[in-house]
């Protein structure tokens, strides 16, 4: 993965930590530019889920693993 992702991944972790709609989420974060897939780096690394609420509107929320890295990046801080 290039460096200059790594930050803007972490990024999305922070801002999907709490569940958002997956609609929000493609609106703030897909992108055409090839050189900076960061969605799709997040779930090709099994970050980030999408998954239905009760409501059945589709979210987007962390993993375990997604989880586990934006802990250790906060204890980094």
């Amino acid at each position: 993965m290039p460096d200059t992702l790594q930050p803007l991944i972490d990024d999305l972790l922070e801002w999907v930590a709490k569940p958002r709609p997956y609609a929000e989420v493609m609106d703030a974060w897909r992108t055409s530019c090839p050189r900076l897939p960061v969605w799709e780096e997040a779930n090709r690394l099994a970050l980030v889920q999408c998954r239905r609420d009760a409501a059945g509107v589709e979210q987007v929320a962390l993993t375990e693993r997604g989880r586990q890295r934006l802990e250790a990046r906060r204890e980094v801080s």
